[in-house]
């Protein structure tokens, strides 16, 4: 009986001992994290409500049309003028062509116009030395008749003489008037043709831009990544049918950077000041701690931007913390900041 109790009370010494270690353990784990939470609650400000953020755009066609080629996988990195899509750019191709011809024919005819215009104002330099030789001749019979005019007067010229240079003089006058009219006339003629080559040529600009129009549409059969980027999910297939201005893809844009809006209460960003530096722990790399900078904070709450805020005097009033957006840019190199995505939970740390 005596060994037992003996057993009995070794036993529960044992029992007690690891008890009492591991309620020691226990303790000093407790007061362990109680220590690390007081100290990070006094040194830090802190969030979970925050996500890694970057800029997302959509690839739009501007032209309608089927497509040819796809040259993208869905998550594929891309480079810049990479091409990812090729429409069908049959139809755009006959416009460029038929905007092309109805331009070449807009310039011959200015060219068969300028050869015209060349040829009248020869025509009228021609007219315009007759004149002078009109006027020769009208100035020598006007002599003509005035010497025997006197002639007659004296009796010395015959009446039948003096009409007949009365007729050549008439003949002269004639001929002066009809050279100066065909000399008006080749020069109306030219300012016609002047006109029309005026007319003309702002067609040709007209046509040239008909023509830039075409290659530019042309040009946008063929759709390139606008930046260093990856591309997101793929829901576009070969002969599939578009509309201009749809969206066929998303890329991410690389170049741009990335950064974390963290949603701050309005009671945590009081001592909050831009250049301030940040912590920042992501959800997937537990491990690894980035680092930030502050680099703006928002002029106003998260439910003011949205699309109905609240609307205090109605009423209904209850009293909510409200949070403040504050934009942090990533300043580690980019090995590091590779490995963070777009949407990607992490807490964010700002010392006090």
């Amino acid at each position: 009986m005596s060994d037992n109790i003996d057993n009995y009370t070794a036993t529960d010494k044992i029992i007690a001992k690891v008890t009492a270690w591991l309620s020691a353990i226990i303790v000093s784990l407790l007061l362990i994290f109680g220590i690390i939470y007081l100290w990070n609650y006094f040194r830090f400000e802190e969030t979970n409500d925050a996500q890694v953020q970057e800029y997302i755009t959509p690839l739009v066609t501007r032209v309608s049309g089927y497509i040819s080629q796809i040259r993208y996988e869905e998550n594929q990195q891309v480079k810049k003028g990479d091409t990812l899509v090729i429409i069908d750019k049959s139809q755009y191709e006959l416009q460029q062509d038929e905007s092309q011809q109805a331009l070449l024919n807009a310039k011959s005819q200015i060219d068969v116009l300028v050869s015209t215009i060349r040829t009248n104002m020869e025509s009228a330099a021609v007219v315009k030395t007759q004149i002078s030789a009109a006027r020769a001749k009208l100035t020598r019979e006007n002599q003509e008749f005035a010497r025997y005019s006197k002639l007659y007067e004296a009796e010395s010229a015959t009446k039948q003489q003096l009409e007949n240079v009365k007729a050549a003089l008439d003949v002269a006058t004639a001929d002066y008037n009809s050279s100066l009219a065909n000399y008006q006339a080749a020069l109306s003629r030219v300012e016609d043709f002047r006109k029309q080559k005026a007319g003309l040529t702002a067609e040709i600009r007209q046509r040239e831009s008909l023509v830039a129009g075409a290659n530019l549409e042309l040009s946008y059969t063929v759709i390139t990544a606008p930046y260093n980027g990856k591309m997101g999910k793929k829901t576009i297939q070969i002969g599939q049918y578009i509309q201009a201005n749809q969206s066929l893809a998303f890329i991410v844009n690389e170049d741009a950077g990335k950064w974390v809006i963290a949603n701050f209460k309005e009671t945590q960003v009081g001592q909050m000041r831009i250049g301030q530096d940040v912590r920042i722990e992501a959800d997937a790399f537990p491990d690894q701690i980035f680092h930030g900078r502050i680099q703006s904070l928002s002029p106003a709450t998260g439910s003011s931007f949205s699309i109905l805020p609240p609307d205090n005097s109605t009423g209904n009033f209850v009293k909510v913390v409200q949070r403040i957006p504050v934009r942090i840019n990533i300043i580690n190199d980019n090995s590091k900041t590779n490995a963070l995505e777009s949407g990607m939970n992490v807490v964010v740390k700002v010392k006090k």
